[in-house]
């Protein structure tokens, strides 16, 4: 497997982690300030070349009731620029509460803060990497459609 970017998409900063090479974990990697469509697809552009990513995972935040709202739906349009611009698989995966995941992970190992808030999307960013990575994995939801359910393409 290559190396495969997750991102976690929000109107401020778009959290940015990373696969190993082998494709099993994810690791926080930077986080983008966001300046303008054009210039955040350049910067997510950037970071696929230096790093070889082959495919990039989009999380889709979902309403709690598996509807896009029109946060999903701004995500989605950004994916759809992404995949335009990029020869390559930009898949979205159901997002719903990594920030909140990641937000917990902080708090109970003592982050707190400026220092929290610098993290949390590239934390949100990692879970969705790792949930996409271990779908991928032979049995995982990926391999086995039926038991993932859904398609967000």
């Amino acid at each position: 497997m290559t190396r495969v970017l997750g991102l976690d998409v929000g109107d401020v900063r778009i959290g940015v982690a990373l696969s190993d090479p082998l494709g099993l974990t994810a690791q926080r990697l930077t986080v983008l300030e966001r300046t303008g469509l054009s210039q955040d697809v350049e910067a997510v552009r950037a970071l696929v070349e230096r790093h070889g990513v082959r495919t990039v995972v989009v999380g889709l935040p979902l309403t709690m009731r598996g509807e896009r709202g029109p946060q999903a739906r701004k995500v989605a349009a950004f994916s759809d620029e992404l995949r335009r611009r990029l020869a390559m698989p930009v898949e979205l995966i159901d997002e719903r509460l990594t920030t909140v995941q990641g937000s917990r992970a902080l708090q109970e190992i003592g982050t707190r803060g400026r220092k929290r808030k610098a993290v949390i999307d590239q934390v949100a960013a990692q879970l969705i990497l790792q949930q996409y990575l271990d779908m991928a994995r032979p049995g995982g939801s990926l391999q086995n459609p039926r038991s993932f359910g859904m398609n967000f393409r």
